[in-house]
């Protein structure tokens, strides 16, 4: 009876022994060959430039892959505080930025305003409405802006509008968009005669003409914040490219494509 507890004794401690060695040989692996994920939250008016970005950092660090996640920053904002896996942060509004700081998902050490815009108004490039100015927005029978609640563009928008007592005017005429590049969008295709983007995605399009730049003290300052989010099984990987974004190699794709420069 001995000897059999004996037999079973030992063939555990192999299967145990075995199964030690496999793991670590797996990790080794891993740690060889494979690649850490970096999962990036941005708001939609920054593809262009973190796209050229993203081929640049991963040239320059071949272990780690960058994985973007674009959408309006208040939608994204909500995904992260709902728990969604996510690195970084690379919002369009301080706001949105700020709420992640207050329930502690980013540290504020963490976190660095990096970029700027400015809010246009633009029309298709084959437009036939007289509209040469924000004033002239009452000539419109439709004008496109981002949902204010979750577009920040959309919220700078409406701001402007308020402060240029033409908000009422024009409310019932208003096409609301999920984001910043569906209102280009609208106006692209002459689905509304007027919308009110930043000036990055209208540098960026052939089919829309810039009429006028919204003065900055008619709405909040347009300020993108970047940050990590806390508790991350990558730290060391998004602290890298959370560095990278600020290098002088990133700001001058930012500034190629329009961005203000805020460092």
């Amino acid at each position: 009876m001995k000897k059999t507890y004996l037999m079973i004794f030992l063939m555990m401690m192999l299967v145990m022994v075995g199964a030690g060695c496999s793991s670590d040989e797996t990790e080794m692996k891993a740690q060889a060959g494979g690649k850490v994920e970096l999962t990036v939250s941005a708001a939609v008016s920054l593809q262009d430039a973190l796209n050229d970005i993203k081929k640049s950092f991963e040239k320059e660090n071949a272990n780690v892959e960058v994985h973007y996640n674009f959408g309006a920053s208040g939608a994204l904002q909500q995904q992260i505080s709902q728990g969604a896996p996510v690195d970084l942060f690379f919002s369009a509004a301080e706001d949105k930025f700020d709420k992640l700081v207050e329930e502690d998902l980013i540290e504020e050490k963490n976190g660095i305003d990096l970029v700027g815009n400015d809010l246009v108004l633009v029309v298709p490039k084959d437009s036939e409405k007289e509209i040469g100015s924000l004033e002239d927005l009452t000539k419109a029978a439709k004008i496109s802006i981002g949902t204010p609640e979750s577009v920040p563009a959309g919220q700078y928008a409406k701001q402007t509008l308020e402060n240029m007592n033409l908000f009422k005017e024009i409310e019932d005429r208003l096409v609301y968009a999920k984001d910043v590049r569906q209102v280009l969008t609208y106006v692209e295709t002459g689905n509304v005669d007027a919308g009110l983007v930043y000036k990055t995605d209208a540098l960026n399009s052939s089919k829309v003409e810039i009429i006028a730049t919204a003065q900055g003290d008619l709405h909040d300052p347009i300020i993108y914040p970047v940050g990590m989010i806390n508790n991350l099984d990558h730290a060391k990987e998004a602290k890298l490219f959370y560095d990278y974004l600020q290098t002088e190699a990133s700001m001058k794709i930012f500034e190629k494509y329009g961005f203000k420069n805020l460092k």
